[in-house]
């Protein structure tokens, strides 16, 4: 059914929209999707680095748990 929704379809759609909602609101509204996408990614980022700080506190404290530094282990 949407595989038939060319250019004049969009458009026709996209006025529709417009004269809804009105200039105004469509900005906020775009304005506040920025946000939310720029919230996102930044979420995405703190979680990936904080994953990192994580595997890197966990191989080091399993390295403390041994008792012989890292290059020792493989003399043994």
């Amino acid at each position: 059914m949407l595989n038939n929704i060319g250019l004049p379809g969009l458009l026709l759609i996209a006025i529709v929209v417009l004269v809804l909602f009105g200039r105004g609101k469509i900005s906020s509204l775009m304005g506040e999707v920025g946000k939310g996408i720029t919230s996102f990614k930044k979420g995405i980022k703190e979680g990936s680095e904080e994953l990192e700080n994580q595997t890197d506190a966990e191989s080091e404290l399993g390295s403390a748990r041994d008792g012989a530094p890292e290059h020792d282990k493989d003399k043994v």
